[in-house]
């Protein structure tokens, strides 16, 4: 089992930043690729970033320059830096992890979301 615990969402006025956390525990081998993702009201889902095992990174063209993704050293956790917040970032926030586990299984984990609200 492989389980994502979030944080670091909240109220920020526009311009402002915040930090989100992602991480993940459990039986993981080995840590194949971690992301962002967001979703506004009445909207679909959307990818805002992403980061692989090899430190390669993804953006979505509507946050690159404001927003950075990386991870610990360990690679079990993933954060989100949050700048220039515009309130169009307003969403829930919701971190996703694919892994492989110790009993060689390949998992898709969704965190439970964190809610970002850009607002003054």
């Amino acid at each position: 089992q492989v389980q994502l615990a979030e944080s670091g969402g909240g109220l920020v006025q526009p311009g402002g930043s915040l930090r989100l956390s992602c991480a993940a525990s459990g039986s993981i081998a080995v840590t194949e690729h971690m992301g962002w993702y967001r979703q506004a009201p009445g909207k679909q889902r959307e990818l805002v970033a992403t980061i692989s095992g090899d430190g390669g990174t993804n953006y979505a063209d509507s946050v690159k320059g404001r927003f950075t993704v990386s991870t610990d050293n360990a690679k079990n956790t993933v954060f989100l830096q949050m700048n220039s917040l515009k309130s169009e970032d307003a969403a829930v926030y919701y971190c996703k992890v694919v892994v492989i586990t110790l009993g060689a299984r390949y998992l898709e984990v969704w965190g439970q979301g964190t809610l970002v609200t850009v607002s003054s």
